[in-house]
């Protein structure tokens, strides 16, 4: 039998390979398609393979790795790695009027995994708010102008971010007022900086659990039932029309289960909610404050209307609430 003569090279059949793809995965978890120069440069030839292969599932034949698209890939790449590492930290704004403890104190959050911004004054942290989505705001009470009680409040009126004081007084009554405000913890000065990452760490973990309120944070009057409360005035108005004297820790637990409806909440969700866990400032018993509540609000306390208990530990508001 003869063989088969090889084909010439004007025989052959030319085959163009087919168009490199590339998925660039975004931060958000959005895929993008984009084709390779130069966006293949940009994460170098072996990157890109590994991605073709993991996420596009593109067939092996059909990936093509062309070296010369990745000339320039070595001082891209890691920095596109780097703002994607970045975009995923945990973002701190750090308020303190003085930069010798600002500074210091940015840095180190920095080298703990956190994105840190710095902001000398309440004006200047309003700014960075409302340019830049910020997960936690460390706070000092004295800085000059509007001072740190003032911004918490704003906060904690406008958004949920959650927000640690710093304080150079050991006075009770000042930590008392900021966790009144909303804030929800506080570090008195000095402190080891190694503390005020355990803090965040500790405060993130806690507020990322929470489920997310049901009410605007801006709505100041909330009826349900036969009841309104008036957020502003810190009010609970009756139908007859008086209003219901009403202590701190019945009202933030009243708010809590009220930006939260039809949604079981533990004993410690209820503890973060109203007060975070300072154990020495408030009464640790949320089953004491519901008992309280009840006897104020409910028709017959016994069989509750309102406030109702779940089966394992927690409570849940078993109606929802209108704004007024």
């Amino acid at each position: 039998m003869r063989p088969s003569p090889k084909p010439n090279s004007a025989s052959r059949v030319q085959t163009t390979p087919p168009t490199p793809r590339l998925w660039l995965w975004g931060v958000a978890g959005v895929g993008l398609l984009l084709p390779p120069p130069p966006w293949g440069a940009l994460l170098g030839c072996q990157n890109a393979t590994s991605i073709l292969a993991q996420m596009d599932k593109t067939p092996a034949n059909d990936r093509v790795c062309d070296k010369s698209l990745f000339a320039w890939s070595g001082s891209v790449a890691p920095k596109l790695a780097l703002m994607i590492r970045d975009e995923a930290k945990p973002h701190i704004l750090l308020v303190e009027d003085a930069r010798d403890i600002r500074e210091p104190l940015a840095r180190y959050l920095r080298e703990h995994s956190y994105r840190a911004t710095t902001a000398q004054d309440a004006a200047s942290a309003r700014k960075v708010m409302k340019g830049a989505a910020i997960d936690l705001v460390v706070l000092d009470i004295m800085m000059p102008g509007e001072d740190g009680l003032s911004l918490c409040r704003s906060i904690r009126e406008t958004s949920q971010i959650p927000v640690i004081l710093l304080t150079a007084r050991g006075e009770e009554v000042d930590r008392i007022i900021g966790l009144e405000m909303g804030a929800d913890d506080y570090i008195a000065k000095p402190f080891s900086p190694r503390e005020l990452i355990a803090r965040v760490a500790a405060v993130l973990r806690r507020t990322q659990a929470l489920p997310p309120r049901q009410k605007p944070p801006g709505a100041e009057r909330v009826k349900f039932g036969e009841w309104m409360l008036d957020t502003g005035q810190r009010e609970l108005i009756g139908p007859d029309g008086v209003a219901m004297p009403l202590s701190s820790g019945e009202f933030r637990l009243l708010t809590a289960l009220l930006e939260r409806p039809k949604i079981a909440l533990t004993r410690n969700q209820l503890l973060d909610l109203t007060k975070g866990r300072d154990a020495d400032l408030f009464d640790r018993s949320i089953d004491n404050h519901v008992s309280r509540l009840r006897k104020k609000i409910e028709p017959d306390p016994k069989n509750p209307r309102y406030i109702k208990t779940v089966w394992g530990g927690g409570y849940i508001f078993a109606m929802d609430p209108e704004m007024a």
